[in-house]
């Protein structure tokens, strides 16, 4: 085994899940009128966050 296949195979990869990633929406209305949606302002940035339903997690921009 050479060493730059050694290295490739002990980096963990990182794949977002839907759990995982977040969506950039330009628009939150439709979002924040789900079910267990909060609308939160962190920084100057608006995000809705879902505990419900974590795949409808999204930042305005």
């Amino acid at each position: 085994m050479s060493p730059a296949s050694a290295a490739q195979r002990r980096r963990p990869l990182f794949r977002p899940t839907e759990e995982t990633a977040m969506k950039v929406r330009k628009s939150l209305r439709s979002l924040k009128a789900r079910p267990g949606a909060q609308v939160v302002r962190r920084r100057g940035v608006t995000f809705v966050i879902n505990k419900k339903d974590p795949r409808f997690k999204a930042r305005q921009g």
